[in-house]
This record gives C-alpha cells, structure tokens and sequence, in this order.
C-alpha cells in the first residue's frame, strides 16, 4: 500500500514538473549582428523573463526577417525603423511597435580619396541597404549638397561586403555603422567621413534610430506581446545598472569581440559618442507618442509621426512605396502603451 502510494506521488510530481516545464510560451526574435540588439541575450541569459523561451536567431538580411514574420515563422525582430511604411504599403502584416536605440555617431557616410565633394559620386556607385535607413541617409545627404538622390547608383551590399567593396574600389563610398566604419576608415588611405549621425541636424530629425517589430498574428495576444516586450525593457534596464557584465554577454552572443561591442554601446550604460543611445522605456513611449513629456536629444513627444512622414517621402522617390501608406497601419503603440 505505502509502495503504490510513493509511485503515485513520484508521478504527481513528475506531472507537475512537466506542467512547468511546458508553461515557457516560445517566442522566436530575430536581429541581425549588431550590438544595439543584443539585450535579448541579457534578456535569456539572466531569466528575466522565465515564462517565456526566448528563441534567438541571426539573420542578417532584415528583409528575410519581416518575410518571416509575415508568414508566422517569427515573432518579434529588432531592426532599423524605416520598414512601416513599406510594410503598410504592401499589406504586410507586420508593426513597429517602439523605438529602442538613437543613433549617435555609429552611422557615417564615408567617402573615398578622389571623393572631394558630394558632386564627384555624379554616375558613381555607392554601398547602402537597399531598402533601409542607410539609402535614405545617403540620399538625403546627396539633396542636400546639390546632388540629385537619383545621379548616383546604388549597391544593396550588407556591412561585410561592403567593406570589402570599398577597399577594393568596387565603390566610391558608402553607409557604415560601427564597427564597420572604423575598419574601412583605417583600411583605406584617404577615406574620409562626409556626415555623422551625432550631428544635431541628424539627431533631432529622430530618423536613424533602431526599433521593435511585431507581426499582427503575435500581437493578437496582448499579454504575451506586453510580457516579451517587457523582456526586453527589463534586459536594458539591467544593462544599464551592469554595463560590464552585460557587454560581455552580448560579445558572446554575437560572437563579437569584446572592443567592438563597447565602442557601439559603450562602457556605462549612457549615451556613447560614436555609438548609440540606448533609450530606456521612458524614453520610447515618449517618442512613441504615449507618456507625457519630451524624449532626449531635442526630440519631440510623438515624433514618430513625422518620421514616419519623412520616411514615407523617400520611399516614394525611391519606388519602395507607391501608395499612400497610414501611420496606423504601420506602426502600433498598444504595447509600448501597455509597459
């Protein structure tokens, strides 16, 4: 009798162990190798969030990564926030749902020798992601220095070819974020920086910056939306109180050397100079549009109105969009509002 009552509580507990075990819900994040994302691996190495199972996946091509979130095979990824309008364009049923980084110097527009003024790329190739914030900056830069956006051709390269395409001359200049910038700066005799993202004229247009995207599926669980976004929120948080330890998880993470990890997000868990500013949650619902107040840099609550404006002005001279897109079908701040 006491035998039969043992293997009867050694299977209760068994069948609660199990329970637990399958109550992690699965939530599959994608990012390509960029430090300014690697607060999910804090996120998943510390626990923060131990009712959820964190799927992390790489993936460097960010529009592989919205294609999988259209067809339900991810969740969440974090890329640069330029993606809305095409997304609301095309019907595809992906949202920005916040802001989580401003660029403060890691973006720069670098040049080769011959490239004295913007006039010289007249017919010339230069490196971006076609598609992404890097080609608005370039063309943007290009306007306003008298060049036509449309008088130079563009190679959609990601970071690693494009380094390689312009030390070899492929191309005569180029969109790089750091590390990358740095590499081609002291590969390249006579390559030099024509614009920087630290710039207030940059800065305060709130543009290139890094953001969080949703697919509607997931979104239509709020809870589970809230939680993994909380994740996230509660990973920089930490960072921030414990830079040191947090960088070398993300090194990890990324399979990154130490060095290049901190000269994007720096040492102290402040704004770095030549890397980014890493905004808290307070600081996103401000941009967002969803808390009282004014976010950092000179921004203005709601800013992410009139960048989406902007952003939707260069996708159509670029032919990325053709319609008119709307804010709401876009960009969603139901669960920033929710934090």
């Amino acid at each position: 009798m006491k035998h039969r009552s043992i293997l009867k509580l050694i299977a209760m507990l068994a069948l609660l162990t199990f329970s637990g075990a399958q109550a992690a819900e699965k939530v599959s994040v994608s990012f390509f190798s960029w430090p300014g994302y690697g607060f999910w691996f804090i996120a998943k190495e510390k626990g923060l969030a131990p009712d959820l199972e964190l799927d992390l996946q790489i993936i460097e091509d960010p529009y592989e990564s919205f294609g999988q979130l259209a067809a339900g095979k991810l969740d969440v990824t974090s890329s640069t926030v330029e993606y809305g309008p095409i997304a609301a364009d095309s019907g595809v049923p992906v949202k920005l749902v916040t802001y989580t980084n401003l660029s403060y110097g890691t973006d720069r527009l670098i040049m080769s020798e011959d490239i004295k003024e913007a006039s010289d790329l007249k017919g010339k190739t230069v490196a971006v992601l076609e598609g992404g914030l890097t080609q608005i900056f370039m063309g943007i830069w290009l306007e306003d220095n008298g060049v036509k956006f449309d008088e130079v051709e563009y190679a959609n390269l990601i970071m690693d070819d494009a380094v390689a395409a312009m030390v070899s001359g492929k191309v005569a200049g180029g969109e790089f974020w750091e590390p990358f910038g740095t590499v081609v700066l002291d590969s390249l005799k006579g390559t030099h920086v024509v614009a920087t993202s630290i710039e207030p004229y940059w800065l305060k247009t709130g543009l290139l910056a890094d953001g969080m995207y949703m697919s509607d599926k997931f979104m239509e669980n709020p809870e589970l939306a809230a939680k993994t976004m909380k994740a996230y929120w509660d990973a920089v948080a930490w960072w921030k109180e414990n830079p040191e330890e947090g960088n070398k998880i993300i090194a990890e993470g990324l399979s990154f050397e130490l060095a290049d990890v901190e000269s994007v997000i720096g040492t102290t868990g402040e704004p770095n100079e030549g890397g980014l500013a890493v905004l808290d949650v307070g600081a996103a619902k401000k941009f967002m549009g969803v808390e009282e107040g004014e976010p950092p840099f000179d921004l203005k609550n709601g800013q992410i109105t009139e960048v989406w404006d902007l952003t939707t002005e260069w996708w159509k001279k670029f032919e990325m969009v053709t319609g008119d897109p709307k804010f709401e079908d876009g960009v969603d701040t139901t669960v920033i509002s929710a934090q």
